[in-house]
């Protein structure tokens, strides 16, 4: 659970946005236009950024940010247009060309060569050689001692580890070593949503090391969705939708608002507005449940309620929602659902009483990526499809063809693979899937990670519609706002602990932070706290 203030005037912006052609800079593109077959992924965008300044990338998923960060880099060459570095135009062939240019990004999904060290990995593609092919041990030591300790990852990252060992964290570090060494020094960096995966302390961290990055003159991309840090750390603002470039913003005079019609096209003010119906037949009760992670967990969640769940990371919340469907062993305790006792180790049994569970990483743990998404629909309901052990293939259709209608998946057909799809739209074939089992409880696990603001209103709404249809919905988030916006009581982790609960008319973002820090509020007692 991440809080950042809005910061008063961030330094150094200019006051108008440049004109690319006009004057010299560091990387930028004029005039691009990028088409696959048919498809249009970008349409005229002139955009520069500038050195020593942090130019967030928004827009909604599909909106053209990921096809023009594979421009800048070397993975796609424009149907028209030019890349420009320092004012002059340049052809960048592939990512070595790009890099040799001194533009460098730090992906989402960092690759890591798993059986590998860390300096190995920092210096793939160019280790040192000595006898001709032998590895120079002694030369990579001393070059990795020096990297780490002018970086200062020195405390954070041993260089004898191997990637399968880093943490998200570390794996990151890896990334943006790779991008701060070698022999041309970077230009531009492009940061793409690089705090999904990280610790409030580890997104503090990375912030400094970006703010060092600007203050030695380097261009600074930033992709994310997630306002707050937009906010905190940006210097000025690009925004893209359907392709075309919508506006560029400087941070401290814009808001929330105008960033968010600059991306959809429309105020979404009203996202969060439901009626609660919130009633008083008890769905899932959990009392004293106690595993590895969590101790003592009481919580009741009835039928056509929305229950938040908070807490910083390591609260043991995902722990819980685990433990619950039976992923993970329990110590003592007991949890039923309409009655029916839910038994560690036994998914399937809690799936049959009508538990349902969207995990935190949906790629990893929800979906396969390479099956369609009438088979990613359909798999938790095959044994109603099947008619003497076969599967019904037109039955299956029909179902997955409805609930893509109804939660509106952006796809060609049912038959298109998941791992085509936008975040946005792979999370929606996730809730699309439990919507064909129909459960009592769905348990929802930041299901908002990683989307754009026009589909996060599209999953509250289908939250909202699930409620309204007498399902017991409990959400795990780390987004103050999120929460505080869905839930109609919000239930606060600390060290697997419930530290509190709060009713939705009570509950600020400062009294759900002083509940998910009570441990660590020494003297003082946090609002709501239990006993």
């Amino acid at each position: 659970m991440t809080h950042v203030p809005h910061p008063t005037a961030p330094p150094g912006p200019s006051d108008e946005p440049s004109d690319v052609a006009a004057r010299s800079h560091m990387v930028g593109v004029a005039g691009v236009t990028q088409r696959f077959g048919a498809v249009q992924a970008l349409s005229a965008v002139t955009l520069d950024f500038p050195a020593g300044q942090v130019t967030a990338l928004m827009g909604e998923n599909g909106a053209g940010k990921s096809t023009l960060l594979k421009i800048l880099t070397g993975d796609h060459q424009p149907t028209e247009g030019r890349v420009l570095i320092d004012g002059e135009s340049v052809s960048l062939s592939s990512p070595a060309d790009a890099r040799a240019a001194g533009i460098r990004i730090i992906p989402q999904e960092p690759e890591i060569i798993p059986h590998i060290t860390v300096a190995e990995n920092v210096y793939a593609g160019a280790l040192p050689r000595k006898a001709g092919r032998l590895l120079d041990r002694r030369e990579l030591r001393r070059r990795i001692t020096a990297d780490l300790d002018r970086l200062g990852f020195a405390e954070v990252l041993d260089p004898g580890l191997r990637g399968h060992e880093l943490t998200p964290a570390q794996r990151q570090l890896v990334e943006i070593m790779r991008a701060l060494t070698g022999a041309v020094p970077p230009k531009a960096i492009a940061f793409d949503e690089p705090t999904s995966s990280l610790s409030e302390h580890e997104v503090d961290a990375l912030f400094a090391l970006i703010r060092r990055l600007r203050d030695q003159g380097i261009a600074i991309v930033y992709v994310s969705h997630r306002m707050q840090e937009i906010f905190q750390l940006a210097d000025r603002i690009a925004v893209l939708r359907d392709g075309c470039l919508a506006g560029v913003q400087q941070a401290r005079t814009t808001n929330e608002g105008e960033l968010v019609r600059l991306m959809v096209g429309r105020d979404l003010a009203g996202m969060f507005v439901r009626q609660r119906v919130a009633t008083d037949r008890l769905v899932l009760d959990v009392k004293n449940l106690t595993t590895d992670d969590v101790t003592d967990i009481d919580l009741r969640v009835h039928a056509g309620e929305i229950v938040g769940l908070a807490g910083l990371i390591g609260a043991g919340r995902s722990e819980l929602a685990l433990a619950l469907v039976g992923d993970l062993p329990v110590r003592s305790g007991s949890a039923t659902l309409d009655g029916v006792p839910l038994r560690s180790g036994r998914p399937r049994r809690a799936i049959r009483a009508g538990l349902g569970l969207a995990p935190e990483e949906r790629k990893a743990q929800a979906l396969f990526l390479q099956q369609t998404i009438r088979e990613n629909t359909s798999l938790v309901v095959l044994g109603r499809l099947r008619r003497f052990r076969f599967v019904r293939r037109s039955a299956e259709r029909e179902l997955a063809q409805r609930f893509t209608d109804r939660l509106r998946v952006r796809t060609p057909s049912i038959d298109h693979e998941v791992r085509k799809l936008s975040g946005g739209n792979q999370q929606k074939v996730v809730l699309a899937r439990w919507l064909a089992r129909k459960p009592k409880v769905l348990i929802l696990d930041e299901p908002t990670r990683g989307i754009d603001v026009g589909a996060k209103a599209e999953i509250y709404q289908i939250i909202a519609d699930l409620a309204a249809e007498g399902v017991a919905v409990l959400v795990i988030s780390s987004e103050l706002p999120e929460l505080l916006g869905l839930a109609d009581r919000i239930v606060v982790m600390q060290s697997g602990r419930i530290t509190g609960e709060l009713a939705h008319h009570e509950a600020t973002e400062e009294s759900l932070l002083a509940l998910a820090m009570a441990g660590d509020l020494a003297g003082t007692s946090a609002p709501g706290a239990t006993s």
